[in-house]
């Protein structure tokens, strides 16, 4: 187990802990760092921890998944019971050890980081009259610190462009395809992410911005916090997620917002993969449905429409294990013998009233 004080001997910082995994996404890390993620991935869970959600982490699991099992990993009987990627990395002890490396800075994987780290991949970076341009022209997505600590993950075949000092009351950013952020939190200082469709301002979350030149559409999907998203043209450069513009959309985690360039209409949604924000129990028996139903909304902070009475004194014996929102809401619908809907960023369950079915 790690202790305190061994921690805080090993400290490394965050921003080190995503280069790791970069260096490790493009083959770039030494032996010794690859077998520390390895290792990680498949036995640290002892510091039991709150989850912290990590940029890109489906690539990281789906590149550490490869390794394990090129190296002989969950071979032979262990495999029948070993989950699929997905549904491993949010296994409690995996949770727990994100959130261990991403809060104490790695701890016992990389004692030797801020001595013997490789250099990690850089993006091209050129500066010209005050203002720094990155540009991802590799094949792998790139991290980086800005100026305000704030983290980005650019994705290929994107840039981004920003004032190399970062002063000002604003942070002004300009983007041309997709990067995930990871924004420090500074509510005197807005920061703004500029596309060729929209204008989104937070004050300090993390959330995704999807806008490739080219395209008719543009995304921004939320992982925490609250965000403001407006279309480019005649934006209010004064609003925030505390005072959004009228014209404007406000989203909460597990939300989105396409904009169309044709229809120059903001359409609200949930993404595709809502994901756990608020970890809850999903064994059910004999429960009512109203019961299971509040569980997924506070598990996934999505608002669901239904008629209460119709479900009045409905009961279900269900559990619910690694599958995805989408999918738990299927099964209980199936259990129902009804249906749901998507409508903007909520959820419309449809019932005719109890059935005498049940659901394991």
């Amino acid at each position: 187990m790690l202790t305190e004080a061994r921690l805080n001997l090993l400290f490394v910082t965050e921003v080190e802990f995503h280069l790791l995994l970069q260096r490790y996404l493009n083959g770039h890390s030494s032996p010794k760092e690859r077998a520390m993620v390895e290792r990680w991935y498949t036995q640290l869970g002892a510091a039991k921890l709150v989850a912290q959600p990590l940029p890109d982490q489906e690539a990281v699991e789906g590149a550490i998944w490869q390794r394990l099992q090129q190296a002989g990993v969950g071979s032979g009987p262990k495999i029948r019971t070993m989950p699929p990627p997905a549904a491993f990395w949010r296994r409690p002890k995996l949770r727990w050890a994100a959130a261990a490396l991403a809060t104490l800075g790695l701890g016992a994987l990389l004692p030797y980081a801020t001595h013997r780290a490789a250099p990690p991949l850089q993006v091209g970076v050129t500066t010209e009259q005050g203002w720094t341009r990155r540009t991802n022209a590799t094949r792998q997505v790139q991290v980086f610190q800005l100026p305000d600590s704030s983290l980005v993950t650019l994705h290929p075949g994107s840039s981004l462009r920003y004032a190399t000092a970062f002063l000002g009351p604003k942070r002004a950013i300009y983007l041309e395809g997709e990067a995930f952020f990871k924004v420090s939190k500074n509510p005197a200082r807005p920061f703004l992410v500029f596309t060729k469709q929209v204008v989104t301002t937070v004050l300090g979350t993390s959330f995704r911005v999807k806008a490739y030149a080219g395209s008719n559409e543009a995304s921004v999907a939320v992982r925490e916090g609250k965000v403001a998203v407006q279309a480019r043209k005649d934006a209010d450069l004064e609003a925030t997620p505390a005072h959004p513009a009228v014209t404007g959309v406000l989203l909460l985690p597990n939300q989105q917002v396409v904009y169309s360039a044709t229809s120059r209409h903001l359409k609200k949604e949930l993404v595709d993969k809502p994901v756990v924000l608020v970890p809850q129990a999903f064994e059910f028996e004999e429960r009512p449905v109203t019961e299971v139903l509040a569980a997924l909304e506070k598990a996934y902070g999505v608002h669901m429409v239904y008629d209460k009475a119709k479900l009045a004194g409905c009961t279900v014996s269900i559990t619910f294990y690694n599958e995805p929102l989408f999918e738990k809401l299927g099964l209980l619908c199936k259990s129902l013998g009804a249906y749901y809907q998507l409508s903007d960023a909520e959820i419309i369950i449809h019932s005719t009233g109890c059935q005498s079915k049940t659901a394991n």
